[in-house]
């Protein structure tokens, strides 16, 4: 099966982000990455979850930042993979627009052209997404070698928490970072006696590590409203409590996050 074509979409207009987690909602070739309209926010989210492309609102008057200034960021610093970045803007300065292809957009979709709609920026990524895969292929293998393995670390730990706080999973819970460490070690390499190897390194048992692991997963599926758990989890739970094991759970993310990295 064809890996879909990810999509950050940094927007700052609610009409235009519903229309579009909608329609890519029913799609095959294509799943959203994350929702913002904070160009610092959107900047990170990039850095951490790599998407292959970005729908970016140039003017987030209700947001935070700039499609500029998030261009510019990542001109200064080029994440380990860059996104194929596609404009959309109400703005039609041509000062503007030059500023924001020379900042590194690859594609500006003016908002007053007769063909726009917000189905149709999906629809033009998806007709780029070989090359726009491939080419994102090549150019991470050389911006990848220059990551330490520090910097590696940290993204994927970065990653990992935001998943685990989509589902609705507190950092307060003392499970909580056993869960990171364990999804971490498992998609870096495959490995043995996780729980005991946690225990050791924050000074506890096995069975207390499991036990933590469980109730966090336990009262993310009592609390969390069940939309956002069907959203983001979507592995089939073969446990009649209708909770995912600790080994499903934290195989379905390592397997996730290998596929993204």
């Amino acid at each position: 099966m064809e890996k879909p074509l990810s999509i950050l979409l940094v927007e700052d207009d609610a009409n235009t982000c519903q229309e579009i987690i909608r329609y890519i909602d029913d799609l095959d070739d294509a799943v959203l990455v994350d929702v913002t309209n904070n160009s610092m926010k959107a900047e990170r989210i990039i850095r951490d979850s790599l998407p292959d492309a970005v729908i970016l609102d140039l003017e987030l008057h209700y947001g935070g930042g700039s499609g500029i200034s998030l261009l510019q960021a990542l001109q200064q610093d080029t994440p380990p993979r860059m996104p194929y970045i596609l404009v959309t803007t109400n703005n039609s300065s041509a000062i503007t627009y030059e500023a924001a292809r020379q900042s590194g957009a690859d594609y500006i979709f003016s908002k007053h052209q007769a063909d726009y709609s917000s189905k149709a920026a999906v629809d033009f990524l998806r007709a780029l997404k070989n090359i726009i895969q491939s080419n994102a292929a090549l150019n991470a293998s050389s911006k990848a070698a220059e990551e330490s393995s520090l910097q590696k670390s940290k993204r994927l730990s970065r990653r990992i928490c935001a998943e685990l706080d989509r589902v609705g999973i507190s950092p307060k819970a003392t499970g909580y970072s056993y869960l990171v460490d364990a999804i971490q070690m498992i998609t870096v390499a495959p490995t043995q006696n996780l729980c005991s190897i946690i225990g050791q390194k924050y000074g506890k048992t096995e069975s207390s590590v499991e036990r933590a692991m469980q109730n966090a997963i336990a009262k993310a599926w009592r609390t969390t409203p069940i939309d956002d758990l069907l959203k983001y989890y979507t592995a089939k739970i073969r446990s009649d409590k209708g909770v995912p094991t600790i080994t499903e759970f934290i195989y379905y993310y390592a397997n996730k996050l290998k596929n993204e990295y």
